[in-house]
């Protein structure tokens, strides 16, 4: 196969789109932000990207069925407004890699209309959050104010180190291609899938984009975790003879 593939699935009628990129990162944030949308909202599987750049693997199905690692657009109709989803299961193995398969995604993106960017994600904390809060970054000074409005927060040298992989790029190859970007980040330990952070990114999209959208779904999956984090809790209180600790700083 060439580098990179794109196979386009079915064709979609989107109205000036808005790109919602969420793949695999800290916390699988804007991962499980980005599917949540596609299976609250009227969704259709319209492109797959395939590149040399992903792991050399297959996913398999419950019917034992292969698919090979790829990247997936889908066109989906929030309310009002129309949404261009990137999700996936992987992210590039290397710097180069990432530019390629962003150019990619801007590229296809261009093709559908759309000309404004969210990067959904997370960023971490080192230690478990209840109330996350959500980080931003823009391509433009102007973007704040709506963000701001909005609940986000932007905070200076935050998040320490920049952001990487496919969500920095879009606005660092976005913005230079004229595109209208923006990084939301939901705080988040790191250590941990965290669908509660996942919620406060989307309630942060919902009120910028004019869409409503149920969160039943993460919400029983963020009481699955909180189980998950008291068990975990519970075996290290024992293992170093003292009781559990609330501030779960790490679990390895």
């Amino acid at each position: 196969m060439d580098s990179i593939e794109v196979e386009t699935v079915a064709e979609a009628d989107l109205q000036e789109p808005v790109l919602i990129e969420g793949l695999p990162g800290v916390g699988h944030v804007g991962k499980l932000a980005a599917e949540h949308l596609i299976e609250e909202f009227n969704s259709k599987l319209i492109t797959r990207v395939y590149a040399e750049e992903f792991p050399p693997q297959v996913s398999v199905d419950e019917s034992g069925v292969t698919e090979l690692a790829h990247a997936s657009f889908y066109a989906v109709e929030a309310d009002a407004s129309d949404l261009l989803v990137l999700t996936g299961d992987h992210q590039a193995q290397s710097h180069a890699g990432h530019y390629q398969l962003t150019d990619t995604f801007l590229d296809i993106a261009s093709s559908a209309g759309a000309d404004s960017i969210y990067a959904l994600g997370g960023v971490p904390t080192g230690e478990l959050v209840e109330e996350p809060d959500v980080l931003g970054a823009v391509t433009g000074e102007a973007q704040t104010e709506g963000l701001i409005d909005a609940g986000v927060e932007f905070r200076d040298g935050e998040p320490a180190g920049g952001i990487v992989g496919v969500s920095g790029l879009l606005l660092g190859l976005g913005g230079r291609q004229g595109y209208s970007a923006a990084c939301l980040m939901g705080e988040t330990s790191g250590y941990l899938v965290d669908p509660t952070s996942a919620q406060v990114v989307l309630e942060v999209l919902e009120s910028v984009l004019g869409f409503e959208v149920e969160y039943e779904s993460l919400e029983e999956r963020a009481e699955e975790m909180k189980e998950v984090v008291e068990k975990l809790q519970q075996m290290q209180g024992q293992q170093q003879g003292l009781p559990a600790d609330d501030d779960l700083r790490y679990i390895g």
